[in-house]
């Protein structure tokens, strides 16, 4: 068997990916799962870019207008009119792609693991049977543990996190998202409740469960109103390198993940279409570079990652009474961006008083983040 292109992994990066190539290539996916989803994933995307990439429509559960920000004894909410994320269905998400590039004439292999490189060919176990493809390049979209990675000879400067999320049973505002910023409950990331509807809600965090059992005392959730619980990990950092020879990492494979936010789908979907163009154009090399605006992205969140480790939940309530003020949340509400935290940020720092106000907190504010 021979293509142009094998991609490992059928996430949302490695589906999409072949959604998009599959007219101009031959493409196959290997998938070691049996079915589409199943990862702890929230599933929170800015409406614009799921619009300008086209994702399906039919996997939207929920469109998200606002923000609530809690810290531990203060609040403020940040409202639009119009939608400005969208919460999917990661599953549904997952296999309208395939769906989407089988049609196309991509040819997947369900069920199948990828056991790595030999004689410029990828070695595949599918059901007790073992396979041989060949293809001109290859592109690994296996995950944060990515084995294509680790075949590759790519190096890893990254903090790993497990992630915990439920879904639970309760009463919540259905368009807006709660986030939840308390160091004393859980120094390591924010926790989130993302509403399904009205009467079920996403709620999840970073670090250990012993946090998230914390956080859902706090909010009232009783555990035995869960119906559903799932876990996974995220890495914050670098993977390099991106290309090697014919093999390529994409997504959350090459870490393509938000350190803010953690969301990876966006930058997968925008890192697919630069690989795109690298293979139509037979220069894979230049894939990497062309990323610069990712990697832009993923640089500022490390550098905001690094303050808030640094920060106490003094500091939390300081940087919260600021954002909180009037001036704050109209440069949020009119400038920011749900995908682009760079221009968030710079929106904010340009105001004189904003500036000066969180330079009082803290000067590595502005060293780290202009």
């Amino acid at each position: 068997m021979r293509y142009d292109v094998l991609i490992i992994g059928g996430g949302p990066a490695g589906n999409y990916l072949a959604s998009i190539l599959a007219r101009d290539f031959s493409v196959a996916v290997v998938e070691k799962k049996g079915s589409f989803g199943g990862k702890a994933c929230t599933g929170i995307i800015g409406a614009r870019s799921y619009e300008r990439l086209g994702f399906p429509e039919e996997a939207i559960l929920n469109e998200l207008r606002g923000a609530v920000f809690y810290s531990r004894i203060q609040s403020f909410e940040i409202e639009r009119k119009n939608p400005q994320a969208y919460l999917v269905d990661r599953k549904a998400l997952e296999r309208a792609l395939a769906e989407r590039a089988i049609k196309r004439g991509a040819e997947y292999y369900m069920a199948t693991s990828f056991q790595g490189f030999r004689n410029g060919k990828a070695l595949l176990q599918h059901l007790g049977e073992r396979l041989e493809v060949e293809a001109d390049s290859y592109v690994g979209a296996d995950g944060v543990s990515s084995t294509v990675a680790k075949a590759m000879g790519a190096k890893t400067n990254a903090e790993f996190l497990s992630g915990y999320e439920v879904e639970v049973v309760g009463e919540f505002k259905k368009d807006f998202v709660e986030v939840w910023v308390n160091k004393e409950m859980n120094e390591d990331f924010f926790m989130w409740v993302a509403p399904v509807n009205e009467g079920l809600a996403r709620v999840g965090t970073l670090g250990s469960i012993e946090a998230l059992n914390r956080f859902l005392r706090l909010r009232r959730l009783k555990p035995t109103s869960v119906v559903e619980f799932k876990a996974g990990s995220v890495g914050f950092g670098w993977r390099k390198p991106w290309v090697r020879g014919n093999v390529a990492l994409l997504g959350d494979a090459a870490l393509q993940i938000k350190p803010t936010t953690a969301g990876g789908i966006v930058f997968g979907g925008i890192c697919a279409h630069t690989l795109r163009e690298a293979l139509l154009s037979g220069r894979l090399g230049d894939y990497e570079k062309a990323c610069g605006e990712i990697k832009r992205q993923i640089s500022f969140g490390l550098r905001f990652r690094k303050i808030f480790r640094g920060m106490s939940q003094d500091d939390v309530e300081r940087v919260f009474e600021v954002l909180s003020s009037r001036e704050a949340r109209e440069v949020i509400e009119g400038q920011a961006d749900f995908d682009d935290h760079v221009k968030t940020a710079k929106a904010l720092l340009k105001r004189p008083r904003l500036l000066a106000k969180l330079i009082r907190i803290s000067p590595s504010i502005v060293r780290y983040l202009v």
